[in-house]
């Protein structure tokens, strides 16, 4: 009877080379941290594919680092820019995500035949095609608003901002002195400079 340690499957453990510390790695520090984040990647990404049928609690989740974001700008009172920009990206995506893959007016004028809805029975069904999947609309979307709720503990422009609401530069039409057109001079704010 064989012992099942000496069987030809077990592989001996390599002895540590010399000068690594015994720590196995071979390369130092940097290896190390190499190890370290390829390990949280993969560990990130088997959560990510863990969580792709799970659409309600996915949303769910999204929600609370909305609102994360939310009561951050609210209480600081602040980070417009930020918002804004954040606004735009959202908008960029939601466009993405409600557009088909292949738009059927370029793909008509390239002569592809483009994606027509079937007019027989015999016609073959395309169904909708997102441009943007709802996965990666998701997971952009989220990864977003955690990237600028980090970005309002750096990015303020409340200076900037207090200077063009003293000087009513605003983007708002309230609060502005109004001109009622051309002032006609009369000869009585006609004076000459005097030597």
């Amino acid at each position: 009877m064989m012992d099942p340690s000496s069987s030809s499957a077990a592989v001996p453990a390599a002895a540590p080379a010399v000068g690594d510390g015994g720590g196995g790695g071979g390369g130092g520090p940097a290896v190390a941290v190499s190890s370290a984040v390829a390990m949280a990647s993969r560990r990130f990404q088997h959560l990510l594919d863990r969580s792709t049928p799970h659409v309600g609690r996915r949303w769910l989740a999204f929600a609370g680092v909305a609102a994360a974001y939310a009561l951050r700008v609210w209480f600081a009172g602040g980070y417009y820019i930020v918002t804004y920009a954040l606004g735009i990206y959202i908008l960029n995506l939601l466009i993405a995500f409600l557009s088909p893959q292949v738009d059927p007016e370029v793909a008509e004028v390239l002569g592809e035949g483009g994606a027509a809805l079937p007019t027989r029975a015999s016609d073959e069904f395309r169904p909708f095609v997102r441009r943007l999947p709802e996965f990666k609309f998701w997971y952009s979307i989220v990864k977003a608003f955690c990237i600028a709720f980090v970005l309002t503990f750096f990015i303020t422009m409340k200076r900037q901002i207090l200077h063009m609401i003293k000087y009513r530069y605003v983007p708002f039409s309230f609060g502005k002195q109004r001109y009622n057109g051309k002032r006609v001079a009369s000869a009585d704010d006609l004076t000459l400079p005097k030597d």
